[in-house]
């Protein structure tokens, strides 16, 4: 049997559970998703999701609490209209 180690440096944390993936999430600013898709770093959704970017966002519903995250902040900076997906 082969031991496994964990370096303490890395989030092992999976991403791909519940309804989090079937949503396109925001994520600010929006030229962090471009660089995660070419470095393949992992990127931070204003609602709290952590993945590395890998599909199309625009086949999928923006994601309720991104976007009722992104409305607020919109509303207190004076600003509206609809929210972006990363």
């Amino acid at each position: 049997m082969t031991d496994v180690g964990v370096r303490p440096d890395q989030d092992i944390r999976t991403t791909e559970d519940g309804d989090h993936e079937r949503f396109a999430h925001v994520v600010v600013p929006a030229s962090a998703v471009t660089e995660a898709y070419i470095t393949g770093n992992p990127v931070t959704a204003l609602c709290g999701k952590t993945w590395v970017p890998s599909r199309d966002p625009g086949r999928y519903p923006v994601c309720p609490t991104c976007k009722e995250i992104l409305d607020a902040a919109r509303a207190m900076r004076g600003g509206g209209g609809s929210s972006g997906a990363g």
